[in-house]
């Protein structure tokens, strides 16, 4: 399951580079967001055209289907970040201190051989594609764009994750109970402080406008 998480700071070279590297991966993710605005817009003027004047769009399959590479992949890495990814974390949430940071350590080491194993084989599918002038079928869309968006988009996720080794190595050699730059799990009473935070901010706002 997927519990909630939060992220510490501190003037460490280690957050430093960590709060860098988010700004551009949540710059992918809002462009993933604004890709997937655009396929609604496009749904939407498809479904017009053909109800209004019998005038779908030429080739709406083509664009829905290369869109989808950029929807699935854009988000990935600032998920990683954030800790939203779907886990089973009913063993990894009973262990604390350096006994945790060295299983998440390995973890994430085996999620970074896995990913660069993917980026590989993606960006040989982008070449062949590329080389061979692979189209889609209705209207000859170009494919090699969506398929170099997977390596690119994974390789993204390799950065985040040597980051995270990083985090994880340093919290394992300090037996820090706080380390930063990592998803830390949060419990049901910080979740509920959090949200009730939330909730008197946005009402003490209301109350002073």
């Amino acid at each position: 399951m997927s519990s909630p998480t939060s992220i510490l700071q501190d003037q460490s070279r280690l957050s430093i580079a960590d709060r860098t590297f988010f700004k551009f991966e949540s710059f992918l993710n809002l462009l993933g967001g604004i890709i997937i605005f655009l396929l609604v817009f496009l749904a939407t003027a498809n479904a017009l055209g053909r109800w209004l004047f019998d005038l779908p769009i030429s080739g709406y399959i083509d664009w829905v289907e290369q869109s989808m590479a950029f929807m699935a992949f854009l988000g990935i890495a600032y998920t990683k970040r954030e800790g939203g990814h779907i886990r089973m974390d009913m063993l990894v949430s009973r262990l604390h201190g350096r006994r945790l940071w060295l299983t998440e350590l390995l973890s994430t080491f085996i999620m970074l051989t896995i990913t660069l194993a993917l980026i590989y084989g993606s960006y040989l599918h982008f070449w062949r594609a590329y080389s061979l002038g692979d189209s889609s079928l209705d209207i000859n869309l170009p494919t090699w764009p969506a398929k170099l968006i997977v390596p690119f988009a994974l390789s993204v996720l390799a950065l985040r994750l040597l980051l995270q080794i990083w985090g994880y190595g340093r919290a394992a050699l300090e037996a820090s109970q706080q380390p930063v730059a990592v998803p830390l799990i949060e419990n049901a009473a910080d979740v509920a402080a959090k949200e009730a935070q939330s909730l008197s901010g946005s009402t003490d706002a209301q109350e002073q406008q």
